[in-house]
């Protein structure tokens, strides 16, 4: 029978003299390139990811230089120059520019002085300072001289690299002392680090809802990772609607009693900024015999008095089972991790692949991390901490005065309605080009279509000068864009 070849040529499969079937070309195989993927296949993908374009839910990647010792500044090239290595790299393709790796042969000289001064060894024509309104780098801690001193250190001691995973020369430690530190923090009896929360949610859900057959009751507005992991599960799951008890109870009432159950939700949601009524969940998901995880990546280091969360600040951490945090937004590093039981730890360590099969994150990091939970345990914590809950809620304060449509939340996240994805998309263009302020779009499936937003995200170090400038910038785009106002 005759099929298509990687190529698009007809091939023909015939029997050999021994029986065996061969494939014989009708025409000559050309010589191998690096584009092998199939038309048909490259068809698809390309009109799949046109139609992100045209609905305006195409994600694009900033190109930003964040300046360590002047937050929250970045720097990027002009926005003229920008624009001309985009054009230059759809020629090329974009992984040959940001390797440098770039044919100079096969774009004009022009283009190709464009592109080769982003290199390293050539500065570019001049960087100017952008204000960045979007970084989970809460409290600037990725560059606190106890953690970037910590993490040199430790580099220079042992490298870069763990070297393997955690059962195959992976595991330092440092990888145990982190690990204790977090279960310390969160009053557990065990911790266990990930590669990142994404992983630790997925890894962990899936493991126990397969592996105790459990049925999942997930909270509407829970995020992708713990979404993934319990569809990952194959498990029954039922959703509740967005902080509702009382569909969470209507849900649980109607379910098989004697199947283990587990709720599933998050202290604080990432792009409403909504908090949670953990308590009152963690009760009533108690009251039928349910395993609670809560999900505190945007809690962990920002609320609480040793930064352990929300269920820290609110005074019921005990009532979470198995708790998931991040290292990479306010602690400034990389990884995630879960706190619970020391048999609930061990069963997901022997039985999670997520954890199993992946490569350890390097002694450096889970240095650098135990650096951070300890300053923002201490008084300095505490002191940046109250900096940041003053300057989010001066921010929104004065969103709100300026007639903006600021969603009402009460956490540090400060989101603004749009409601359109172009409108969004274009409103951060506006203010990027225009004003040198940086804030990124947030579009479907990050939150439901028509719920299109700016997320606004003040730190410790923007002043309240930055907060007038940046209302007077949207101000102007609101008005170019003929954006609805609250007043």
């Amino acid at each position: 029978m005759g099929e298509l070849s990687r190529r698009g040529v007809a091939t023909l499969t015939v029997p050999s003299e021994t029986g065996e079937a061969q494939q014989s070309d009708l025409t000559p195989p050309p010589p191998p390139t690096v584009d092998s993927i199939p038309e048909y296949y490259e068809r698809v993908m390309k009109e799949k990811v046109e139609s992100k374009k045209d609905d305006s839910t195409y994600r694009t990647f900033r190109v930003l230089s964040r300046d360590a010792d002047n937050k929250p500044y970045t720097c990027e090239p002009t926005v003229q120059l920008m624009n001309k290595r985009v054009n230059a790299a759809e020629r090329i393709s974009a992984a040959e520019v940001m390797n440098e790796r770039v044919d100079e042969e096969r774009m004009p000289a022009s283009e190709r002085d464009v592109i080769t001064s982003g290199r390293a060894d050539r500065p570019a024509e001049r960087e100017e300072p952008v204000s960045v309104w979007c970084s989970n780098d809460y409290l600037g801690m990725s560059s606190h001289p106890a953690v970037t001193g910590t993490v040199v250190d430790v580099i220079r001691k042992h490298g870069v690299g763990a070297g393997g995973t955690r059962s195959i020369s992976g595991t330092s430690h440092y990888h145990v002392a982190l690990e204790n530190r977090l279960a310390t923090l969160h009053n557990k009896e065990r911790a266990l680090m990930f590669t990142s929360c994404y992983v630790a949610n997925d890894t962990t859900l899936q493991t126990l809802a397969r592996h105790l057959n459990a049925v999942v009751y997930s909270d509407s507005g829970n995020h992708a990772s713990m979404i993934t992991g319990i569809n990952n599960s194959r498990m029954p799951k039922h959703i509740f609607r967005h902080n509702d008890p009382e569909h969470l109870e209507e849900l649980l009432a109607n379910g098989d009693p004697d199947r283990p159950k587990i709720v599933a939700f998050e202290s604080v949601y990432s792009m409403t900024g909504t908090m949670s009524p953990i308590e009152t969940l963690c009760d009533i998901a108690h009251s039928y015999n349910a395993l609670t995880f809560v999900d505190e990546v945007h809690a962990v280091g920002l609320y609480g008095h040793t930064g352990a969360g929300l269920a820290e600040e609110r005074g019921c951490g005990s009532k979470i089972d198995i708790v998931t945090g991040t290292l990479g937004k306010a602690y400034g590093l990389v990884g995630g991790y879960i706190a619970s039981s020391d048999s609930l730890v061990d069963f997901v360590r022997s039985y999670g692949s997520g954890l199993i099969f992946t490569t350890s994150l390097p002694p450096s990091n889970a240095a650098g991390a135990v650096a951070s939970i300890n300053v923002l345990a201490s008084d300095e914590g505490r002191a940046l901490r109250q900096r940041h809950r003053e300057s989010y809620t001066i921010l929104r304060y004065k969103l709100i005065e300026a007639g903006l449509p600021v969603m009402q939340c009460p956490s540090h996240i400060v989101p603004v309605l749009v409601g359109d994805p172009l409108k969004a998309r274009l409103a951060m263009e506006q203010l990027f080009n225009n004003h040198r302020v940086y804030v990124q779009a947030i579009n479907y499936p990050t939150v439901p279509r028509g719920s299109e937003l700016l997320r606004f995200v003040a730190t410790p170090f923007h002043t309240t000068e930055m907060m007038d400038y940046l209302i007077s910038a949207l101000d102007e785009v609101w008005t170019s864009l003929d954006l609805p106002r609250t007043s």
